[in-house]
């Protein structure tokens, strides 16, 4: 699963329809390109292909303010709506993925209904203590802990990792069970982040400060996802490293 992917269909979503300089803006308010693999060119490279692949339809609109060639807006088509919340269902769900498909899904859990995103958040916590469970009866080394040396180390990593992600995992639910948040089906929320006229403290960081492909100029203030969930209030560990070295699985 690509958080690529999550970001661009989420941040459309959130507009209704938007072009590439929002999306950016919005990406890097919230710090994407800092916790995840999202760069600007990958942002317009994403649109082209999920385009391409009838999951977002392309509008022609008026030139851009800088004088380029006229901009196109995105919307998700309904292909592209299933997508993005089934990409946001397994991002809740799965412990063995990177953490930044877990940030990304924290910041569009408002998407969801409350029930449904407690729900898969309990799906969340049984994964996790299934693989502590299945570390601590498996992988173990066998003898006293003394006689583990350092390899024991990796045991005690994937288990506190499993305990600590289910930590929050319950915490978050809690929140939600406590009426915390404006859920889908709950009322409107503001797309809009910052304050007009305030600048994007994100802006240019991590980045060429270049002009944006669709014609307008380089973001400096775009706005932010309507959850208000950069990567300070990220999730905690989300299930660690699996047995190959790689994620661990569910």
């Amino acid at each position: 699963m690509s958080a690529t992917r999550l970001l661009v269909l989420g941040a459309v979503r959130q507009h209704g329809r938007a072009h590439g300089y929002q999306i950016r803006g919005d990406l890097e308010f919230w710090g994407a390109h800092l916790w995840s693999t999202v760069k600007p060119g990958s942002i317009y490279h994403a649109l082209r292909q999920l385009a391409k692949q009838g999951l977002l339809v392309a509008h022609d609109t008026e030139p851009s303010p800088a004088g380029g060639p006229p901009r196109t807006e995105y919307e998700l088509t309904p292909e592209g709506d299933r997508e993005y919340l089934e990409l946001l269902r397994e991002a809740l769900v799965r412990h063995d993925q990177k953490p930044d498909l877990l940030t990304a899904a924290v910041g569009f859990l408002v998407d969801l209904p409350r029930e449904e995103a407690v729900s898969l958040l309990r799906r969340r916590v049984a994964a996790l203590e299934e693989w502590r469970a299945e570390v601590r009866r498996e992988w173990l080394p066998p003898g006293p802990p003394e006689e583990w040396g350092h390899i024991g180390e990796i045991m005690g990593l994937w288990t506190h990792s499993a305990e600590s992600g289910a930590a929050w995992a319950r915490g978050l639910i809690a929140r939600l069970e406590a009426g915390a948040y404006v859920m889908a089906g709950e009322g409107e929320r503001p797309v809009d982040v910052l304050p007009e006229g305030a600048e994007n403290p994100h802006a240019g960081a991590g980045r060429d400060g270049g002009p944006a492909p669709d014609g307008g100029p380089a973001p400096d203030g775009g706005t932010g996802p309507d959850g208000g969930t950069g990567p300070a209030g990220g999730p905690g560990p989300d299930g660690g490293e699996g047995r190959d070295g790689g994620r661990g699985r569910d």
